[in-house]
């Protein structure tokens, strides 16, 4: 079939090709999705939609194009770990069942924002949303913004109510 040399030269690039695979991964896989919200005073909202595994928190960020890397404007770590379902807290002051481990910086008109949510041993992570100052402006108590993912793969920002997100995101992944 195979001469010795072939074989060990096929056998010697499949375990390559494994090994990269393995250590290649871009982050944790995705078991959840985030999106946010506003409270009837305007407050904005985090929301995360657990899946099926569990959170254990949440961060806001902006891409740095300058330097490469994100520079978080806040972080929260939820008190107990996050379960199935959906949670929302707010971001710009202290929330029941929350610790900002990182405090809410205020935000600026025009600045992209993405909030994201993860486990503290990065085994799950959930979808990221990316939002303006304008874009929270336009939503009203009761409507979630976040990424969707139509059956072609596309992915959009989307606002539907809060029971529309809790009915399809987790199929949206």
């Amino acid at each position: 079939m195979f001469s010795r040399p072939v074989f060990r030269r096929l056998a010697g690039a499949v375990t390559v090709g494994l090994a990269l695979a393995a250590t290649s991964g871009c982050g944790a896989p995705v078991d959840a999705v985030a999106g946010v919200s506003v409270t009837a005073d305007g407050r904005l909202l985090g929301v995360l939609m657990v899946c099926g595994h569990h959170l254990d928190g949440a961060t806001l960020y902006v891409d740095n194009a300058d330097t490469d890397k994100a520079v978080t404007v806040g972080e929260w770590t939820a008190d107990r770990r996050l379960t199935a379902g959906l949670t929302t807290w707010t971001l710009d002051a202290p929330a029941p069942g929350w610790t900002a481990t990182e405090p809410l910086t205020p935000l600026v008109a025009g600045t992209s924002y993405t909030l994201y949510g993860w486990t503290e041993d990065n085994t799950w992570s959930s979808t990221s949303v990316t939002f303006t100052l304008a874009d929270r402006d336009r939503l009203t108590p009761g409507e979630v913004r976040y990424e969707a993912v139509s059956d072609s793969g596309e992915e959009s920002a989307v606002t539907v109510t809060t029971t529309e997100f809790k009915a399809r995101a987790c199929q949206d992944m």
